[in-house]
């Protein structure tokens, strides 16, 4: 409640300090935090944007987390037990996409608007590594990526919610899991009217992991093969307290 009352006092105050400014830039949009810091017990958060419009409009927004290769392996059964078989590669994956929308998307805009502006899962334009696959392999690993995503909360397969606040106004909960990949995110803002669209906002977020665990967590990624000596060594002195503590019972 404390959010949405500061969001709307800064929307009000936005309005009339950009008065004459408004004639001109048809969106303006911002989040409540540009920094989400990852801590020990994170368990996810949310991000409230909120923004206004020089008038009548529909908003969409698309949250893309920072990009990465992957590689999509097909599980075949041999006997009784499921192998490794074929893969295929991709290069520069969003590792988040998260779109929301003031109303069903479809309503208001066309097939080749979507496609251009890749909004919506189905409309994500992924590269492989190896272009030479057929059409039906590529979109048969490609969906294999995006319910993998889904299942991990990565991906909305359904478009989230944005309130629209007397035509002008709007706001919308970005919600981040506890899995949600670190790295710069881009959030971009969407005004259409007549099916296109009239202007864009982006504005840059950053998922970082901080304290303790994000000294462990760069430890363990630029000096591997120390990290797993010491895990070892930590595991098998562990090994011994406990060892030496059953033998004095």
């Amino acid at each position: 409640m404390t959010a949405r009352i500061v969001a709307l006092a800064f929307l009000f105050g936005l309005g009339m300090f950009r008065t004459v400014d408004a004639q001109t830039v048809p969106l303006v949009a911002d989040l409540s935090n540009h920094l989400v810091a990852i801590t020990t017990g994170f368990t996810g958060t949310d991000v409230l944007l909120f923004g206004a419009t020089d008038g009548p409009g529909d908003v969409v927004i698309v949250v893309r987390g920072p990009s990465k290769d992957v590689t999509i392996r097909r599980k075949d059964r041999v006997g009784p037990i499921w192998v490794n078989s074929d893969a295929l590669a991709f290069r520069d994956v969003p590792s988040f996409y998260h779109v929301a929308s003031n109303r069903d998307i479809a309503e208001f805009t066309s097939k080749r608007v979507r496609a251009l502006y890749e909004i919506g899962v189905e409309n994500l334009k992924l590269k492989f590594v190896d272009p030479r696959q057929p059409d039906g392999v590529q979109k048969e690993y490609a969906d294999a990526l995006i319910r993998l995503n889904a299942d991990r909360g990565l991906y909305n397969l359904e478009n989230g919610k944005i309130s629209l606040l007397a035509n002008r106004l709007f706001r919308a909960q970005l919600h981040f899991p506890s899995n949600v990949p670190t790295g710069p995110y881009e959030v971009g803002i969407y005004l259409f009217r007549n099916g296109d669209v009239v202007s864009g906002e982006f504005v840059p977020l950053i998922i970082s992991k901080t304290g303790i665990g994000a000294e462990v967590y760069d430890f363990a990624h630029n000096f591997a093969p120390l990290y797993g000596i010491l895990a070892i060594i930590i595991a098998v002195l562990a090994g011994w307290a406990a060892e030496a503590a059953f033998r004095r019972r």
